[in-house]
């Protein structure tokens, strides 16, 4: 078998990787131009990505989720842990999402909507290509459908139905991956005063609505994001619906919050990746710490039952140990003691590969707020 410097080969070409003693290691789609040259396919000898390994695998991939949860709402698609490198695919019923990074799933786009039209019942099909790594990759962004235009899609999530933005939402414009931590925040929520911070379109502050919690307030930077989630907070308890929304940076907000000496019962932190390289873990880390201190201070603690946070993290170099380790240093900087009842990370929907651990990225943890014995 020759050996192919990789330089010759074309960026998102498929190729066979030998290790220095000739031994077969994998198939994997290459590109030469960028860190991670290669990205693995198959480590069965002579199995490499066709339209029919495609279809297949999309139809294995849903199966799963079909077994998982009750309604069709689910991520389809996680990547690597499907075996599909590259590529991210949200459903929402008969409209799928579509999210494609990588040079070598990007000859396979065509194949991937004739899939979910013709093998999986698609009505609509959504090419969200704008993440930063098609960048990287050396790909063009931009937006294609398939299908017929729309401008809201239907969510239902643990039994609430929500609205998302699939064309100026982030990403596929719903996150799927805190379902069953939102499960676990519901049960605690009835009759609670909660705030919402970085809460996008809605989806941990709807559903405590929903699940009865007397007021939600709701914090996000941008405007188009807060208005969604009026929408989702008005369709599940009308136009009276016990709840305000604050539009600005989650910071800024938490201190005007605390000269107006508010208090609530539960407050959310979930914010965007803070440390979106390893390079950026110092300061990312601090920052973790500081928007956990101030959302502590704003936790009620004045009852025999204390208060409730919320403190999630994205970031994939933060590992779950830190994050709890910087919210406990918050609550002692804040005098205050915290009890963990709850530790989570991303849905089964976003399974992960134990050889890869980059597929494990999600965490949030549930702490009781008391003050200290």
């Amino acid at each position: 078998m020759a050996k192919t410097p990789l330089k010759l080969i074309e960026s998102g070409e498929q190729a066979v990787v030998i290790n220095a003693q000739d031994k077969f290691v994998c198939t994997a789609m290459i590109n030469p131009h960028t860190l991670i040259a290669g990205r693995v396919i198959s480590r069965r000898e002579g199995n490499f990505l066709s339209e029919k390994l495609l279809k297949k695998r999309l139809l294995l991939a849903r199966s799963l989720r079909d077994r998982l949860y009750d309604k069709p709402f689910y991520r389809m698609v996680y990547g690597d842990s499907d075996a599909f490198p590259g590529l991210v695919i949200d459903r929402f019923d008969d409209s799928y999402i579509v999210q494609i990074s990588t040079s070598g799933m990007e000859q396979f786009k065509g194949v991937i909507v004739d899939c979910l039209h013709n093998s999986l019942g698609a009505e609509r099909v959504i090419i969200k290509n704008d993440g930063k790594m098609r960048e990287v990759e050396g790909l063009d962004s931009g937006v294609e459908l398939s299908g017929p235009s729309i401008e809201r899609l239907r969510v239902v999530e643990n039994g609430t139905t929500m609205h998302c933005d699939p064309l100026g939402g982030q990403k596929t414009g719903w996150f799927y991956d805190h379902r069953e931590n939102r499960q676990w925040a519901r049960k605690l929520a009835k009759g609670k005063r909660v705030l919402d911070l970085y809460s996008y379109v809605g989806g941990w502050g709807v559903q405590m609505l929903d699940a009865g919690a007397s007021e939600v307030t709701f914090v996000d930077a941008s405007e188009s994001a807060i208005e969604m989630a009026r929408e989702n907070a008005e369709s599940v308890g009308g136009a009276d619906v016990p709840a305000r929304f604050m539009q600005g940076d989650a910071r800024a907000v938490l201190h005007q919050l605390l000269e107006a000496n508010e208090k609530f019962d539960m407050v959310i932190v979930d914010p965007p990746a803070l440390i979106p390289r390893r390079k950026d873990v110092p300061p990312g880390e601090r920052a973790y710490q500081k928007i956990n201190e101030l959302a502590l201070r704003l936790v009620d603690a004045s009852s025999a039952d204390g208060g409730v946070l919320v403190s999630a993290s994205c970031s994939m170099h933060l590992p779950a140990e830190r994050l709890q380790l910087l919210c406990n240093q918050a609550a002692r900087k804040n005098d205050r003691l915290l009890r963990q009842l709850f530790a989570g990370t991303q849905g089964a929907d976003h399974p992960v590969l134990p050889s890869v651990p980059e597929t494990r990225y999600l965490d949030c943890f549930g702490f009781q707020v008391l003050q200290p014995y």
